[in-house]
């Protein structure tokens, strides 16, 4: 008996294939003259009728040829004479084969190793077919086109096997041997194939499955490469929108697949209302499931567009110089695509800071805004203040913020605010909530219980244009990118917190400039003098606050943001600058410490009530009976209220008026009071908050001593 591994078809002249049959199917028909046994076995089959014996009737040489004939079109995915295909119950698009019960065993165990390859090529031939619809996205069509590529080399593998057997050089163990370097690779495939189709995804997240696939597959070199290879074609049309997104600021993503998003409902006009600024912030957004090979530059691929958009946006067109070393078509362990990125990154950042900083003078905004808001030109506001008094001191319902923009810009053309250019960006307006009320808005640096102690704070009743007042700054695109709405409210906070203590000072200097027109008189143990060492000590304190404000908080941090925004090699970075140098400024400044504020507020009252006194307080100490009845008048209501602090002729000092000397003295004491509790707390909050000992080095030392 021949040996079945050596088992071939011979036959006397090349064979000629009947074409009316499938090609590759394995079942191919000889011509009459061939005497092979195998020939013989077809045309006995067909001869009786079309009816397949059961295999187990031949003996085991001949069941060796048929199994052979069938293992080669099971590898194809057709179904042979005795082995069949079978469909998974409950696992959509997975099949099993079977062989007939009566095969003999050993050619059983040998088909049922192949039958795994026949399963693999079988699912990844459907899943090829079904991934390159239009709607599974461009990685996917990417992957099946790859798969595609390979299973045409394993069909060339069959069909050269086939063609080995056609020979008579093939037997089953031959065919296992040939099949097994194809087993583990279709193997790893049918496993990630099986994971997409389960999971049905797409984009990144098949790009992932396969890189994690690939480094599973570690001990297994082909196994590895394969999969590093289909990892490779599948991205290249991720990178591809990746490239234009770097080098034009443009998402070219049809599916949905990059890990990058557009809000379009996010306008760059938004800045001016938007206190989140959510446009710079969620106009472009990471999405889940980014590539792992790009996950830690994720942030910088999202930047690097936006800033392109940014010049865009401004009419700037700027696109990287593109060259072959530049173009984003691979990954691999060289890192080429991650030095790419990075010289992206590096053009996009420069670009957009030079536009902004040279184009835009971002600098030049920045000066007229501290000029303004931080009151570092104060000519213009003493002119504004002196012709803006009547209306500032009217209740917020009586106040026309129209007559006070009036006032604003003649105060702005007649002082030296008149050379600057942006002072036609300037605006007023009137709050509607006190100062300390409207520190609610800043819930991102307050914490909640900064929050509550800010809460807790009565609101003052009826107040008024002066405590009410702010002025507001036009910031145009791009510039409102860095100076955003939520960067104007905190200017204006500092802003109306420094004005309040500039009236404060004016109607103290007021309260001096009264007193010093009563020198000529023996004021000297009177309540006069008592009145005004107390005065003398409010300037003081106030003085004292406006100086620390100033010198102390404002200008070194200014030149702290201005020297780092020189050095700043992007423009998130300018915007860290400046909005540190703000959050520092509104901390230094008190405002986000709300019992200093809450002592320093009561103490400015406290200023203010003292220099509306002032008048009564002096002219109740001076006895007028020298003077006419017209000049009595001065005494009364509205014409002490126009009084210059001149001494009337033929005025002398009285000590008969106890009122005078109790009303001084309740001011004296309700202001010591309230400056000696303001030194423990200051004292305590110096050590968590080390430039408050500045201010108590400032203060602490104003108190009243008790001497007439």
């Amino acid at each position: 008996m021949e040996n079945p591994a050596s088992t071939s078809i011979s036959s006397p002249s090349t064979p000629r294939w009947n074409l009316e049959r499938p090609f590759l199917t394995g079942r191919f028909h000889q011509e009459a003259k061939t005497t092979s046994r195998f020939a013989e076995l077809k045309l006995d089959s067909f001869s009786n009728g079309g009816l397949e014996k059961a295999i187990g009737c031949y003996d085991a040489a001949i069941q060796e040829l048929i199994v052979i004939d069938d293992l080669l079109s099971a590898l194809l995915g057709i179904e042979g004479r005795y082995i069949s295909i079978k469909r998974v119950p409950g696992k959509e698009n997975e099949v099993s084969f079977q062989v007939e019960a009566s095969m003999d065993l050993t050619l059983q165990e040998l088909a049922k190793r192949i039958f795994p390859l026949c399963e693999s090529f079988l699912f990844i031939n459907q899943f090829v077919e079904s991934r390159s619809q239009f709607k599974k996205g461009l990685v996917n069509h990417a992957f099946a086109a790859a798969l595609r590529a390979l299973l045409l080399d394993y069909q060339a593998m069959v069909a050269q096997l086939e063609h080995q057997f056609r020979l008579g050089r093939l037997s089953i163990q031959g065919l296992w041997f040939y099949c097994q370097p194809m087993m583990g690779s279709m193997q790893a495939l049918f496993a990630v194939t099986r994971k997409v189709s389960a999971n049905d995804i797409a984009g990144s997240a098949v790009l992932n499955l396969l890189q994690s696939q690939a480094k599973a597959m570690a001990g297994d070199n082909a196994v590895r490469s394969l999969l590093e290879k289909m990892t490779q074609c599948a991205s290249n049309a991720y990178l591809g929108i990746l490239e234009r997104w770097v080098y034009e600021g443009v998402i070219d993503d049809p599916y949905g697949e990059f890990f990058i998003e557009e809000n379009k409902s996010l306008r760059k006009e938004s800045l001016n209302q938007d206190y989140d600024t959510k446009y710079w912030r969620q106009r472009y957004s990471l999405k889940e499931g980014i590539p792992t090979f790009l996950a830690n530059i994720a942030g910088m691929i999202l930047t690097t567009g936006k800033y392109l958009n940014v010049m865009r946006e401004c009419g700037h067109n700027v696109q990287l110089p593109a060259s072959e070393n530049s173009k984003l078509m691979s990954f691999g362990s060289n890192h080429q695509y991650l030095e790419c990125i990075k010289a992206a990154y590096d053009f996009s950042s420069s670009e957009l800071l030079k536009l902004i900083k040279e184009k835009y003078d971002l600098m030049g905004k920045l000066r007229s805004i501290k000029h303004y808001l931080l009151l570092d030109q104060g000519d213009f506001l003493v002119h504004f203040m002196d012709i803006a008094r009547d209306e500032l001191s009217k209740k917020l319902d009586e106040i026309s913020v129209e007559k006070l923009q009036s006032l604003l810009d003649v105060a702005l053309r007649t002082t030296a605010a008149a050379a600057d250019p942006c002072n036609e960006d300037l605006t007023c307006c009137v709050e509607r909530m006190s100062l300390p009320k409207s520190l609610r808005t800043l819930k991102d640096l307050v914490d909640s219980k900064t929050l509550l102690d800010i809460n807790d704070q009565e609101e003052p009743m009826g107040i008024t244009g002066l405590e009410a007042f702010s002025l507001s700054y036009k910031v145009r695109w791009p510039l409102s990118i860095v100076i955003s709405w939520k960067s104007l409210s905190k200017y204006q906070l500092i802003f109306r917190f420094l004005f309040h203590c500039k009236h404060v000072e004016r109607q103290l200097c007021w309260a001096w400039q009264v007193h010093q027109g009563v020198r000529s008189l023996n004021i000297r143990g009177t309540s006069i003098s008592r009145s005004s060492l107390l005065c003398r000590a409010m300037l003081k304190f106030i003085n004292s606050l406006l100086h620390y404000l100033t010198f102390e908080v404002l200008e070194p941090n200014w030149h702290v943001m201005h020297n780092r925004i020189q050095t700043a090699k992007s423009i998130d970075e300018v915007i860290q600058h400046h909005d540190f140098f703000l959050d520092k400024c509104l901390r230094e400044c008190l405002l986000l410490l709300p019992q200093l504020l809450k002592k320093v507020e009561r103490l400015k009252l406290l200023c203010l009530q003292y220099a509306a006194a002032t008048q009564w307080l002096i002219s109740s100490s001076i006895d007028l009976c020298k003077l006419d009845e017209s000049s009595d008048s001065l005494i009364g209501s509205e014409k002490s209220k126009q009084w210059n602090g001149r001494t009337p002729k033929g005025a002398k000092l009285t000590t008969s008026n106890s009122a005078v000397t109790e009303s001084i003295l309740k001011f004296e004491k309700e202001f010591n009071s309230e400056l000696q509790s303001l030194g423990p707390i200051l004292s305590k909050s110096s050590q968590a908050e080390p430039y408050l000992t500045h201010l108590a080095q400032w203060i602490l030392g104003i108190e009243m001593t008790n001497r007439f």
